[in-house]
């Protein structure tokens, strides 16, 4: 019990005060700018792994394709097959047809990572976010003095 009543009693130094007045904001910087880069480091991350995924599917696909197009280069091979499709696809025609060409709409669907949320204004998001956490944190933490 006497050292409790002792603690209590002790008063902080105005060269401690000073110390801690100086060298308090230079940590709180550091705090914040580290928390910053780390926000930023794990939101790379993410969009890493998300491109990541992206690029195996792609590859998957082009696997895919690169098998499709050994097997047309087999059928194309055959001579029958080969003048079915110079009609299909170039318009030939044997005596006596006739071709009737119909356009037709194709749509393709652009995933471009650039329409998304643009990584710089979410990582300077995330780190107000946690400094203003920080400062209402310090804010009721002084209150309760």
């Amino acid at each position: 019990m006497y050292m409790v009543n002792s603690m209590a009693k002790r008063r902080i130094s105005k060269a401690s005060k000073r110390r801690l007045s100086f060298f308090g904001p230079f940590c709180l910087i550091a705090i914040i700018s580290f928390l910053i880069s780390l926000s930023i480091n794990v939101y790379t991350i993410y969009k890493l792994n998300i491109e990541k995924k992206q690029l195996e599917d792609k590859l998957l696909s082009l696997q895919e394709e690169s098998e499709e197009l050994k097997t047309d280069i087999e059928k194309l091979n055959d001579e029958e097959y080969l003048a079915n499709y110079a009609r299909e696809q170039y318009l030939y025609s044997k005596d006596g047809e006739y071709i009737i060409h119909i356009e037709e709409d194709e749509k393709e669907l652009s995933n471009d990572i650039d329409s998304k949320i643009n990584q710089n204004y979410l990582a300077i998001a995330i780190s107000l976010f946690v400094f203003l956490i920080i400062i209402i944190y310090i804010i009721k933490k002084g209150n309760k003095k």
